[in-house]
């Protein structure tokens, strides 16, 4: 993870919200930015997975950018920022169970076509009955 470290880019802008004065003077929140497309610290599988993973917080050029503004100081704000990140890298390099099909079973089968049946037999029913008042 510290070839990722480095790849990343830490840029500190002013959150939007609640906050008096201290908002609109103090750059508390963090804009993560991480170039997936370029990373050679990412397998490509993993990158697929990634992008797959990230959105709309991808940009059009494989650039993952994640904003951090939950708390009021930039140093809760930056680990908020890395965690998150590195929950996303950690979910994409978990490799998908592959689904292994199946077929049904006989008695499934005869199960499925015993209700089809019985369904047929309600429905057909229902307009042979005779009108009493006629």
């Amino acid at each position: 993870m510290k070839n990722l470290d480095s790849e990343i880019t830490l840029e500190y802008i002013r959150a939007s919200g609640p906050g008096g004065q201290n908002v609109n003077k103090v750059a508390t929140a963090v804009q993560l930015r991480f170039d997936i497309a370029n990373s050679p610290s990412l397998a490509s599988d993993i990158k697929g997975r990634l992008i797959q993973l990230a959105g709309k917080r991808i940009t059009a050029d494989g650039v993952l950018i994640i904003e951090a503004k939950k708390y009021r100081t930039q140093e809760q704000n930056r680990e908020d920022a890395f965690g998150r990140f590195y929950e996303l890298i950690r979910k994409a390099s978990e490799k998908p169970k592959l689904r292994h099909k199946t077929k049904p079973t006989r008695a499934s089968k005869e199960d499925r076509l015993k209700e089809k049946k019985k369904r047929g037999e309600i429905k057909k029913n229902r307009g042979n009955s005779k009108n009493i008042f006629e």
